[in-house]
């Protein structure tokens, strides 16, 4: 099982967000680093994957709260659509 860990404290800005998905996560190359990308590489993934998003307000400070609010809807999505993926918030 692949975990991803998005610390809200650590990541501050929107890139290295992206960045961090797609070294965690073993992304393609060609990962556009965007929202929808994101859902398209998640719902894509054959193995088991685990999301946990730290310091929530954190990551809504560095984010700005649309944007952190829309990540988080996408996992969702994305964890609805591929039983591989798990998720979780921690404040």
């Amino acid at each position: 099982m692949k975990i991803c860990i998005l610390d809200g404290e650590k990541i501050e800005d929107n890139r290295m967000l992206h960045n961090t998905l797609a070294s965690s996560l073993d992304f393609p190359q060609w990962y556009g680093r965007n929202l929808d990308a994101l859902f398209d590489c998640l719902t894509d993934i054959g193995e088991s994957v685990h999301i946990r998003i730290l310091h929530e307000n954190a990551m809504e400070e560095h984010l700005g709260r649309s944007y952190a609010i829309s990540l988080a809807n996408v996992i969702c999505r994305a964890a609805e659509a591929n039983p591989e993926i798990s998720w979780e918030i921690e404040p």
